[in-house]
């Protein structure tokens, strides 16, 4: 037949050290084995995520969550046979503190900070207090005060997407 053969594609050997399209094999002693992401993969869809999630794209938030969405979505559908809840919460926090370090670097003036801390129940004293800190924007998306007054619940109303949850969702249907 003359076909030319991708050495580096085809490859023969234990499934376990193979590199499948996205996925890897895992094995314990005693334990059966279990598909999961490849490292490439996670480390492409966290880079992805980041991007999708930039401080500086200077889009709104419904926006960033909407393509946030779609992405996650398919992703999400590709690798639902793999084991990955672990993997899933993990990027559900860091996502969800992405996005709160988006609300906070959009409210750029002092006055701004501290009004909306309050519109989101946080009291007068220490909404000015917070509005007020030399903290970064990351620092601040992780601490008690984004956490409390931003919560996931909120987030989830003003159309974030929990992934975590549609892994879930998606695990039990299959």
């Amino acid at each position: 037949m003359k076909l030319k053969v991708n050495r580096e594609k085809s490859q023969a050997g234990s499934p376990l050290k193979l590199k499948f399209p996205g996925f890897s094999m895992c094995h314990r002693r005693g334990k059966m084995s279990w598909i999961r992401p490849h490292e490439k993969s996670v480390k492409s869809f966290s880079n992805r995520i980041r991007e999708l999630t930039s401080r500086k794209q200077g889009k709104t938030i419904p926006v960033i969550l909407r393509k946030l969405k779609e992405y996650t979505t398919g992703r999400i559908g590709y690798y639902g046979i793999s084991d990955m809840k672990q993997l899933m919460e993990e990027r559900n926090q860091r996502i969800r503190r992405r996005i709160r370090q988006i609300y906070r670097k959009q409210w750029k003036r002092i006055k701004a900070r501290k009004d909306n801390l309050v519109k989101l129940g946080v009291r007068a004293e220490q909404a000015r207090q917070w509005a007020n800190t030399r903290l970064g924007y990351w620092r601040v998306a992780g601490s008690w005060i984004l956490t409390t007054s931003l919560t996931n619940e909120r987030l989830a109303r003003l159309g974030y997407d929990d992934i975590s949850q549609r892994y879930e969702t998606l695990r039990l249907s299959h």
